[in-house]
């Protein structure tokens, strides 16, 4: 038998003015760890929609060949009856039902004709454990963490009697001990003889658990690195993605000059009526004009509750005690278009689910913060519209082949473009940027950083909360640390270091 499981020979694939991949070729070993890397846009996801059905034989050309048969699978159940099983960055489980029904949903076990639950809670007892999950798997998905419902993902896919798993940014919205929980699991399916590909904008992630990295750059295979003969360094991956090499990975900024302080929050202190509990306490941080502020903290520390309840407060947060300054002027918001009249933007860390309308194009998204700047009478001038739509595409390189392009049809970097264009359109004096670069590669990421610096140099003031500590390293000026609802620690940019962070980040 071949020493590989999965040959992809040839693969073109075309959308309509767009060639997605263009005679791609992709090996994968028996029982290997195979990263695949590329930038938003190169490739990846296509090519393994190709793989699984989700693209049906007769949509590409070339040839997949698995386990030595050439294949032709028309749907996923096609791919997943073989044994390949793929797992995509949202997870696709039901939240409202069990771990063992979630395990065996569309694939239930079947004796007379009828659901056999007993058998069913026994074999998905067995896949949890499997991946770790100790709970009881008669409680619901939606009451466990991000982390443990990714294994459960797993555990389905093992249920269905995976040879090769699929797995698409599995770490995107993990903390650091959920990543790498799920990186050991991965490691130990591959003592178990199961093949992975594993799709990560993370390199630090993809240099440590890798046997071959393949990357993807504008839809062709450039390289295949093999990981077992040598080390591969982060900087040899980045310079084969981008095409070129990358010096800094966080661009400097010339000077740094901060003017009076732009926005400042005295003991804020924030009530959850659906938690039942206070979620901040007493938070007093501040940001100058032209000063990046990074907030880092472990997932749960408190940092998105924190920006949105300065924003308008749209989850219904109580704002109980404390005081919050824009410009000098004491404020406080009961709906976020008081608070963008006022010069205050807010960029979600969740792009797709409240950040963009996906199904409009990039004009009508790009322009929607701030329509009624475009109101002319009783109408919306178009052609102003157009342009400055125009405009910001130029500006910041949105790649698209017009602004008429929908915005569920770009890459998560360029998503992510178009959202920041949205707040920048909209000209707000203080700006913050929720895990900016959460889901999008390196030459992207290098493309948002060189925009914060041009804007904060520029005299905006920005507030960065991001969950990778070398990023809020690299780029801030000053940095807050939350824990449990409250600040633990204020570093400057040339005193933090990640020890000290992190010794911060798990104070109670």
């Amino acid at each position: 038998m071949s020493d590989y499981i999965l040959e992809m020979k040839g693969i073109v694939k075309e959308f309509p003015g767009v060639k997605a991949l263009n005679n791609v070729n992709f090996k994968v070993k028996r029982g290997e760890i195979h990263c695949l890397v590329g930038e938003n846009g190169a490739g990846k996801s296509t090519l393994m929609k190709v793989l699984s059905g989700v693209y049906p034989h007769g949509t590409y050309t070339g040839e997949i060949v698995y386990n030595g048969e050439v294949q032709k699978f028309k749907k996923i159940a096609d791919s997943e009856e073989k044994g390949i099983v793929i797992i995509y960055q949202e997870l696709a489980l039901i939240p409202e039902l069990s771990l063992y029904e979630n395990v065996f949903f569309g694939h239930e076990i079947v004796k007379k004709g009828a659901i056999d639950w007993n058998e069913t809670i026994v074999q998905a007892s067995k896949m949890l454990e499997k991946v770790g999950i100790k709970e009881d798997p008669s409680m619901k998905v939606k009451d466990l963490g991000v982390g443990n419902q990714q294994l459960v993902e797993i555990a389905k896919a093992l249920s269905k009697n995976v040879k090769l798993l699929i797995l698409d940014e599995p770490t995107a919205s993990l903390n650091e001990d959920d990543s790498q929980r799920l990186l050991n699991l991965i490691k130990e399916l591959k003592k178990q003889g199961v093949s992975c590909i594993m799709i990560s904008h993370k390199l630090r992630e993809i240099t440590a658990i890798a046997d071959t990295i393949t990357v993807l750059r504008d839809g062709a295979t450039i390289c295949s690195l093999d990981a077992t003969e040598r080390t591969i360094e982060e900087a040899e991956i980045i310079k084969h993605m981008v095409g070129r090499e990358m010096g800094d990975v966080y661009p400097k900024r010339e000077k740094k000059e901060f003017g009076d302080i732009a926005l400042e929050t005295k003991d804020w202190t924030v009530f959850d009526p659906v938690r039942g509990r206070e979620i901040l306490h007493n938070v007093s941080i501040n940001v100058r004009k032209g000063e990046i502020v990074g907030i880092q903290g472990l997932m749960g520390a408190g940092r998105t509750e924190f920006a949105l309840s300065l924003f308008g407060n749209p989850t219904g947060y109580k704002i109980t005690s404390g005081e919050l300054y824009l410009e000098g002027k004491k404020v406080r918001y009961k709906h976020p278009k008081n608070a963008i009249k006022d010069g205050l933007a807010y960029v979600t860390e969740d792009r797709k689910g409240n950040g963009l309308i996906l199904m409009q194009d990039i004009r009508y998204n790009t322009t929607i913060a701030n329509l009624e700047s475009l109101v002319e009478g009783l109408a919306i001038n178009e052609n102003e519209e157009i342009n400055v739509a125009n405009r910001f595409k130029r500006s910041i390189n949105i790649k698209a082949p017009s602004i008429e392009q929908k915005v569920g049809n770009l890459s998560g970097g360029n998503q992510q473009k178009v959202q920041i264009a949205k707040w920048l359109f909209a000209e707000p004096k203080v700006l913050i940027l929720d895990e900016p670069t959460r889901g999008i590669d390196v030459g992207a990421k290098f493309e948002i950083y060189s925009l914060m610096n041009k804007l904060v140099d520029q005299g905006m003031s920005i507030i960065m909360i991001s969950s990778e500590l070398p990023e809020v390293l690299g780029m801030s000026d000053r940095l807050y640390v939350m824990s449990e609802g409250t600040i633990t620690g204020e570093l400057s940019a040339e005193d933090a270091t990640e020890e000290k962070v992190m010794a911060m980040a798990i104070k109670s």
